[in-house]
């Protein structure tokens, strides 16, 4: 097969996975009008059709369906063996690919990168922040980092962080107009600042539990938001309580800009873990990356 088949091909699997010639061209590098041609000269040399396009997007015919079925386990095969390679290396190279929330990435992960980058200057590091849950496979990324109620049965996990507390905060102002609540009914009464899940798109009830009792809570509120920073900015104007991570609001709280209420109601929980199929080959820099990771949640 000549070397610009091969390339066709590899060009085909990234447009029938971006369905839109546009965002394919950008992530091969190539223009969009060259990589439009290529696909018409694959199609021309199969002798089938390949891609259904309209104005708006492309997408596989049940040919190209299944010429893509066959590609991509092929593909990530011999990228995994590629990535294999560099333990011949006298330093470990390549690049390592991670999903990840915006807090994991901030409060785990930086903090192992920032330690290891310097260390291993062919090693690079590519952090996709994205709440909602991805499919590591299907987009290839090496590993996802999530909580560990919420990891895979099917994945290799790997425990990163020290376990986890929401806290249940509102301004001295906001307290001192308002009251205290005490129980989960308490809140009903209460302005609450509520987070938008990206995920669903649904409002995030809030998870309260105390001597074994667990129950959730739809709160209500004038404010809704997509991103606990501005959350927190909202409760510290004194807007309403908000349910935030115990690591963000911390130093507000040592400050006396918020305060922690029902703090009984509010018990830790399993912290993130990164996770990767059993399957698949790790490469040396994606084994380093994870000792690292190992290394610091042992320390914490």
């Amino acid at each position: 097969m000549k070397r610009e088949h091969l390339s066709e091909l590899a060009a085909f699997v990234v447009v029938a996975e971006e369905r839109n010639f546009t965002r394919a061209a950008a992530k091969l590098g190539t223009s969009q009008s060259a990589l439009s041609h290529g696909m018409k000269r694959l199609e021309e040399r199969l002798g089938v059709r390949l891609l259904t396009r309209t104005t708006r997007k492309v997408a596989p015919t049940d040919a190209g369906e299944r010429l893509l079925g066959t590609l991509r386990p092929a593909l990530e095969s011999i990228e995994e063996q590629l990535a294999g390679l560099s333990e011949f290396r006298e330093k470990p190279a390549g690049t390592v690919r991670i999903t990840t929330s915006r807090h994991a990435a901030k409060t785990v992960l930086w903090p192992a990168i920032e330690r290891l980058l310097p260390y291993y200057p062919d090693i690079h590091v590519e952090l996709s922040i994205d709440s909602s849950f991805t499919d590591i496979v299907g987009d290839r990324f090496d590993a996802g980092v999530r909580l560990g109620e919420a990891v895979a049965k099917d994945m290799i996990a790997v425990r990163v962080g020290p376990d986890l507390r929401m806290m249940i905060v509102g301004s001295p102002a906001y307290l001192a107009a308002h009251g205290l609540p005490r129980t989960p009914q308490d809140l009903s009464a209460h302005r609450c600042i509520n987070l938008r899940l990206n995920t669903a798109g649904g409002l995030y009830a809030w998870e309260l539990e105390r001597d074994g009792r667990e129950t959730k809570v739809r709160v209500e509120g004038q404010l809704a938001f997509n991103d606990t920073d501005m959350i927190m900015t909202a409760a510290e104007a004194g807007m309403g309580l908000g349910f935030l991570m115990e690591d963000q609001v911390h130093d507000a709280i040592a400050a006396g800009r918020l305060v922690a209420v029902m703090e009984e109601w509010c018990p830790h929980f399993p912290g993130y873990h990164l996770y990767y199929p059993s399957r698949r080959q790790v490469s040396p820099a994606f084994r380093i990356l994870v000792d690292m990771l190992r290394d610091q949640a042992a320390h914490r």
